[in-house]
């Protein structure tokens, strides 16, 4: 029952955020400082575009069940870089991202039969 809170709240979290950006129905608050310089060089290339529709995608893939495996590979990197943003760029804790992180780990751990392939040991 968790694990499908869990993985339904981090899903639904994406999949508005990803909408948000083409639809702007919650507004994008205006960075400062290196966030400011950062998005100003991606944004025109349309990187963050892409960004955006794989987070739609990973969050459709968790709310789906089926492919929430396939869900979680997609937003491991985007997650990073979330917090690596924060940290580095923004010089802010976020705790939604933060919280982002600990789901994401969380559902890692609640399907790691799906990824014993990457986390086992090497068979020599």
């Amino acid at each position: 029952m968790k694990t499908l809170i869990i993985r339904n709240l981090l899903g639904l979290a994406f999949v508005v955020f990803g909408l948000n950006f083409f639809l702007g129905f919650l507004g994008n608050p205006k960075p400062e400082g290196g966030a400011a310089q950062f998005m100003g060089a991606i944004a025109p290339s349309g990187f963050l575009a892409v960004v955006k529709v794989l987070e739609i995608v990973g969050g459709l893939a968790l709310l789906s069940k089926r492919y929430a495996p396939f869900g979680l590979v997609i937003l491991g990197p985007i997650v990073a870089n979330i917090l690596l943003y924060d940290l580095f760029l923004a010089k802010a804790f976020n705790p939604v991202g933060f919280a982002v992180l600990v789901m994401e780990v969380f559902l890692i751990r609640a399907y790691r039969k799906n990824f014993a392939g990457v986390f086992a040991a090497p068979q020599e």
